[in-house]
């Protein structure tokens, strides 16, 4: 059976022009005060099975926040490299393990507050997670690199989102002007607990995962 969002109404339409429609509304979006980084990509609802069918077909990619779907502008030379930087990092540490490593091709899905992101590195120890292959559902470690753009919203908003999902032990936030680690972590009564890394420091831990390394290495290659 083909499918068809609701939008469609009795109009049958492939993939490639369902997607045609979705990028014709770009022109008639706004730009989030909250989300910087994002541009609204389409003002009409999408579900949930909607949005994941047409991001396979596309090649932009989207956060989905509550039916509205938003396109994600590139990064920064600085922000890939230490996103690439932990992400090596942490594949090493996990190999022969349960856990994952993903970077930010990979989506995760809050279904509490009905939203799909795009973290710049994520791990998952679940085995539920390898149950979907196009997004994750119980992450343990959420990693976002931070730019002038996105601080607000990934501070705010998206840290209260990624709190309601339960398998989530820890949140990091990492400087791209300076170097600067942060590091939430969920104790055992609940409450998020903050621990900042300095180059004073050398070293930062993940404690979600047991993992700790210098600052050299995470910032290799990056002029800060």
């Amino acid at each position: 059976m083909m499918f068809c969002p609701g939008y469609c109404s009795s109009t049958a339409y492939e993939p490639i022009e369902l997607l045609n429609r979705i990028s014709l509304s770009y022109s008639k979006g706004s730009r989030s005060e909250s989300k910087n980084k994002l541009m609204i990509a389409s003002p009409q609802y999408l579900t949930p099975d909607e949005y994941l069918y047409l991001e396979a077909e596309s090649a932009v990619k989207h956060e989905y926040i509550d039916g509205e779907v938003y396109a994600m502008a590139g990064a920064s030379d600085a922000h890939v490299t230490i996103s690439l930087n932990l992400a090596t990092l942490l594949r090493s540490h996990v190999r022969g393990t349960s856990c994952r490593v993903y970077i930010s091709d990979m989506k995760a899905h809050i279904d509490a507050r009905n939203r799909f992101y795009y973290p710049d590195v994520m791990v998952t120890c679940d085995p539920r997670d390898q149950e979907n292959s196009d997004h994750k559902r119980f992450p343990k470690l959420i990693v976002e690199v931070l730019s002038k753009s996105t601080e607000a919203f990934d501070r705010g908003d998206k840290f209260i989102d990624y709190q309601t999902l339960e398998s989530l032990e820890e949140y990091v936030l990492i400087n791209t002007r300076h170097q600067r680690v942060e590091c939430f972590h969920r104790n055992e009564a609940g409450l998020w607990v903050l621990q900042s890394y300095t180059p004073e420091t050398e070293k930062f831990a993940l404690e979600s995962v047991d993992f700790t390394d210098t600052f050299s290495a995470l910032y290799e290659d990056v002029d800060v």
